[in-house]
């Protein structure tokens, strides 16, 4: 078997990020955790995840300064970003920035794997 694939997980609510890790972790993935933007960014660049999962309200940078400092970093700029977010599909896409893809909360595990998956793939 190949190594795990590395996936840094930004988000500042720890109950999301305890249930998110469990359920990644039934693959093989290496969950890598951060609780602010801040955290985010400096976990990015010392541990060069192969995915980003990343929140967008949160504290110190939210995840539209994070989005943004990823794509500027050409070392880390093709690293897929999956945002998620609470907004509703029904407001249209919420943001004008960059990422790969979007996932609403709250998210089963299946369609969280799936997501994963397939920006995953993508890279490889």
């Amino acid at each position: 078997m190949g190594k795990k694939a590395r996936i840094l997980l930004i988000d500042d609510d720890v109950d999301f990020v305890k249930a998110t890790t469990k359920v990644l972790q039934s693959k093989p993935y290496e969950v890598i955790v951060a609780y602010d933007g801040k955290e985010g960014l400096e976990k990015a660049r010392s541990e060069t995840p192969d995915l980003v999962l990343l929140d967008i309200l949160m504290p110190k940078v939210d995840g539209f300064g994070v989005a943004e400092q990823l794509r500027k970093d050409q070392s880390l700029s093709k690293i897929p970003v999956v945002a998620l977010t609470s907004f509703s599909d029904s407001y249209g896409q919420p943001f004008a920035f960059e990422v790969s893809d979007f996932i609403q909360k709250p998210v089963s595990p299946k369609d969280l794997l799936e997501k994963v998956e397939k920006h995953l793939n993508r890279r490889s």
